[in-house]
């Protein structure tokens, strides 16, 4: 059980951190935003893909729409 009245007289000095890292930019540069958090940016379209790749990304239970987002944002980063 959680003693919230000792949590919340604690400082910060008195918590230790030491098995949680400093996030630095680098890692939050990395960050994913997870579900439940939407973007502005999203917009919604129709896609038709061949049967065969939607299907490889449901077997290896990998998000589809995120993973084809990503791979097309890494496309465009150098052109």
């Amino acid at each position: 059980m959680t003693d919230w009245e000792k949590l919340e007289s604690m400082s910060d000095e008195n918590i230790d951190f030491s098995d949680c890292p400093e996030i630095t930019p680098e890692m939050a540069k990395n960050a994913v935003i997870r579900r439940g958090l939407k973007s502005p940016e999203k917009q919604s379209l129709t896609l038709f893909l061949d049967a065969e790749i939607v299907n490889w990304y449901k077997e290896n239970k990998i998000k589809h729409q995120t993973e084809i987002n990503d791979l097309l944002r890494d496309y465009i980063k150098p052109h």
